[in-house]
């Protein structure tokens, strides 16, 4: 990457970047994001030319980057994306235990709010984002109107998290800025600003309410009684011993808490702001606080939340840092180089598709005005008159042409092999080259711990999202919703690698036949393969009815074991 003598990123790279306002550890970060976006949309040679590079302006760029990015986002979510709350499977057993049955409830809860979220679809364009850049961001917000939580996404360079010197890069900061720059609008007369949106950690302190200051800006005060006495929140206990208010959330109803998350949405024009203010210190005696659609100004608006309702995902494993690293991060000097062969493939099959000719002994007709000879032009059916010892020389550049197109091919398995990504992953391997399955498995290796390392750097993150989900809904009170449980729920990806259908069931009829395997678990086999069932116990439910095979005949029908007590120990439908 492009940089000045004192490392901060070249000018060119993006002026914005050198706003007073930005953190100085944040400049570099979001240089990164830039360029690894003008990668993604083949521009990464225009950036290149801002920087004085003249020669980059003719750059092929042909969607290599993109194509890496989008076969492991691909393989990263699998074909499917699923909730699960361990013990819900047994909720439909005969002798279902209580616990089974509210965790089916709290499965089913979270499933129905994922697909009103079209939480499916926020994962793709938030992953997307993980792959390339490194980082994603969900925000979690109560919509008292729709009566669920919301979920949002962001672009991970409005993300500005506090990081205390002494702390674990992978602990969860107690204060996050999400932040950006609104361009001036002359027309319109708005002026340049910057808007901050601040979650933070801290002690509860006494009601407040909207109010508007002496100079008719919107502000918070302190709610008093008749006696000047501060007011509690309605549920929030003073303890003299601790010198603390403390508020027994739903969640943890025996458990007390001082601590609540406030949440802070100002803006600040940047004629305002002086240099050398960094994004943390921004004087809030200048700020414009914004109102919600309820009236309530958003300065330190208590949330009766004890977390920041912000999930932020990494693609990688931490490792003393609390970004993520991008899946182009290690290949960028392949897929340059990759542009510059091309570049010079599409300059050498400009000459061997028109190429260059020399005549020798050739009489040129001349013009008549300048009386100078006329260009040759040289199209089919041309005829040329050569004298004695005449001849024509063709200039041919095809060798060059395949030695190149070679090359191409090289770089692009160099910069797959690097990145983990095989050809059958790609889709440029012919399937006929492959020899055996064995051999396909043995080369899918390396993609299979790439997504093995990626899917463990979400786990926890994803189900810190559900669990969120769960306690937001408790604390807005929302119907059906129980407080005192979260449930330890999470996201199960489906497979990233093609799987034999005809295979899996095969052995999915023998194990169940030979009375290895239950009847729910091959059809959960044969689900996982992708055959077209919703639900597993439902479709067990069908196998079962006697309106789809015979009672006499079915254990034949579906392979289930021989033995007669196994029609009668199915569970019941589902209630």
């Amino acid at each position: 990457m492009a940089g000045t003598h004192d490392g901060r990123p070249h000018r060119s790279l993006g002026p914005e970047l050198h706003a007073t306002w930005l953190p100085d550890e944040a400049v570099r970060r979001l240089a990164a994001y830039k360029l690894l976006a003008a990668y993604d949309s083949n521009q990464a040679g225009e950036l290149a030319a801002l920087t004085g590079n003249e020669a980059a302006a003719e750059r092929r760029e042909f969607g290599d980057p993109s194509t890496f990015v989008d076969t492991a986002l691909s393989h990263l979510l699998g074909k499917s994306q699923q909730i699960i709350v361990p013990g819900a499977e047994h909720a439909r057993d005969e002798n279902a235990s209580p616990e089974s049955e509210t965790a089916a409830e709290a499965q089913q809860r979270l499933r129905v709010w994922a697909e009103a979220e079209l939480l499916p679809l926020r994962m793709q364009a938030a992953e997307r984002k993980a792959v390339l850049l490194g980082d994603a961001l969900y925000l979690l917000a109560w919509d008292p109107e729709m009566g669920r939580v919301r979920l949002k996404t962001y672009d991970p360079g409005f993300y500005f998290p506090i990081i205390e010197a002494d702390a674990d890069p992978g602990d969860y900061p107690r204060r996050v800025h999400l932040a950006w720059e609104i361009p001036e609008d002359p027309r319109r007369g708005v002026k340049a600003t910057v808007r901050r949106i601040t979650y933070e950690l801290g002690p509860i302190v006494p009601a407040a309410r909207s109010a508007v200051d002496d100079r008719g800006r919107a502000s918070r005060d302190p709610v008093v009684d008749e006696s000047n006495g501060y007011v509690l929140q309605p549920g929030d206990v003073y303890e003299p011993e601790s010198r603390r208010i403390e508020r027994k959330y739903p969640w943890t109803p025996n458990r007390p808490s001082a601590t609540t998350c406030y949440l802070t949405d100002a803006e600040w024009f940047l004629d305002d702001l002086r240099h050398g203010q960094s994004l943390d210190d921004l004087p809030l005696e200048q700020a414009r606080f914004r109102t919600r659609s309820d009236g309530e100004v958003l300065h330190r608006l208590d949330l009766q939340l004890d977390f920041i309702p912000l999930v932020h995902i990494s693609n990688t494993v931490a490792d003393g840092e609390h970004f993520g690293q991008s899946s182009l991060a290690k290949v960028m000097q392949a897929l340059d180089e990759l542009a510059e062969t091309d570049t010079d493939s599409a300059r050498a099959s400009a000459t061997t598709g028109a190429p260059i000719i020399g005549l020798a002994g050739a009489r040129s007709e001349v013009d008549r005005v300048t009386g100078r000879p006329k260009p040759l032009a040289i199209e089919p059916g041309t005829v040329f008159q050569l004298g004695d010892g005449g001849r024509m020389d063709v200039l041919d550049t095809s060798r060059q042409l395949a030695e190149l197109r070679a090359r191409v091919e090289e770089i692009r398995d160099r910069a797959a092999v690097n990145a983990r990504l095989p050809a059958v992953s790609l889709g440029t391997l012919d399937p006929s080259d492959v020899p055996s399955g064995y051999a396909l498995q043995l080369s899918l290796a390396p993609l299979d711990s790439l997504i093995d390392a990626m899917r463990l750097a979400r786990t926890h993150k994803y189900a810190l999202l559900l669990k969120m989900v769960q306690r937001i809904h408790q604390a807005g009170g929302a119907d059906g919703w129980p407080t005192g449980i979260v449930f330890p729920a999470r996201l199960v990806f489906g497979p990233h690698t093609p799987t034999d259908r005809t295979a899996i069931l095969d052995e999915a009829v023998k194990g169940v036949s030979a009375g290895v395997l239950s009847l729910e678990t091959g059809v959960r086999m044969l689900q996982d393969a992708g055959y077209p069932i919703d639900d597993a116990w439902e479709e067990v439910d069908r196998i079962m009815s006697p309106k789809a095979v015979p009672r006499r005949d079915h254990r034949l029908a579906v392979g289930a074991s021989t033995s007669p007590a196994r029609a009668d120990a199915m569970p019941a439908r589902p209630r």
